[in-house]
């Protein structure tokens, strides 16, 4: 009896943290839009902080991420997150094929992009970092493989029709690959860093966790409040997005008896919201930028009580 009420106590204070942390990066975002609102952080200022973000601190956290001793779990648990990662993009792309048959292409399109790719770097290393430290980036970061393939690939497909013909070009420079590479290079062969470097290297990418946030909350300000909540398509693409997919990857994951930290990892990286490039790549390759900007919107103010609620339910 003991033991169960010493269980449930436990299950409390983690989901506790969970939501404190959460509640910490939607104040963090409140300043961005404030910011963003007061032009403390101009619309080009906007484009700038992403390319930092995405090419130097975001990078530099995942280097920073894989400063552990090697151990053959750790490489195991790595594997199976690429794994999983890979299935559950799959899985993904599956359902989206059939979940939005009644909305013209244009909307389907936009909805079938947000249902594959969740926010799992931008926003989701942010949160695996408050929640879990170096090892949930060291997880999070394995984990956005798969996406940053099929999202140069699969993702173009989706507004095009054909792949990109410099895909894989993107994909072996991408920035966060390089890191990945670069990082479980130090992994495997325990090459040590000065303590200088390293010091420099963790630095600056703590700075992404708050420099992501400003960034997101600078990009909801941008959307006209008028048009923001308009269109019943946005919250049953936001419901799929955050709430019926991570529940569908958990049931999936959970009869596995996989290491907690791996089952918690992809289900937290699942009920991220739609990933920030959807209104990106609508507006590179001729789809609905302004539905795919509100999708954007409205899940990742959802997502602020979703996430809580899922982590208490798993």
């Amino acid at each position: 009896m003991a033991g169960v009420h010493a269980a449930k106590l436990g299950v409390a204070v983690e989901s506790s943290i969970v939501v404190r942390q959460v509640i910490v990066l939607f104040l963090v975002l409140l300043v961005g839009l404030y910011s963003r609102k007061r032009n403390i952080i101009s619309a080009d200022m906007v484009g700038r902080l992403s390319d930092l973000l995405l090419q130097v601190t975001q990078p530099l956290l995942i280097v920073s991420s894989f400063d552990f001793d090697f151990s053959e779990e750790m490489l195991r648990n790595a594997g199976l997150v690429l794994l999983l990662s890979l299935v559950i993009h799959l899985v993904s792309m599956l359902a989206g094929r059939f979940l939005y048959l009644r909305w013209p292409d244009s909307t389907r399109n936009v909805l079938k992009y947000i249902t594959v790719f969740s926010n799992c770097g931008f926003m989701g290393l942010p949160v695996l970092d408050s929640i879990f430290g170096s090892i949930g980036v060291f997880y999070g970061a394995l984990y956005s493989i798969p996406f940053q393939v099929l999202a140069l690939s699969y993702g173009v497909m989706i507004f095009t029709g054909r792949s990109d013909r410099d895909a894989l070009k993107k994909i072996l420079t991408h920035p966060i690959l390089l890191s990945v590479v670069v990082g479980m290079l130090l992994f495997l062969f325990q090459i040590p860093l000065p303590d200088v470097v390293m010091q420099a290297v963790s630095m600056v990418g703590s700075m992404t966790t708050p420099l992501s946030m400003l960034i997101v909350g600078s990009l909801l300000a941008e959307v006209p409040v008028r048009e923001l909540f308009r269109g019943k398509e946005i919250y049953y693409g936001s419901v799929v997005r955050l709430i019926v997919l991570p529940l569908l990857v958990y049931a999936m994951l959970s009869p596995l008896r996989l290491p907690k930290d791996v089952l918690h990892v992809c289900v937290i990286l699942t009920a991220m919201p739609a990933a920030a490039n959807a209104a990106i790549y609508s507006r590179k390759y001729g789809g609905d930028a302004g539905l795919a900007s509100r999708c954007i919107s409205i899940s990742t103010i959802l997502s602020i009580f979703t996430i809580p609620l899922i982590l208490m339910i798993f």
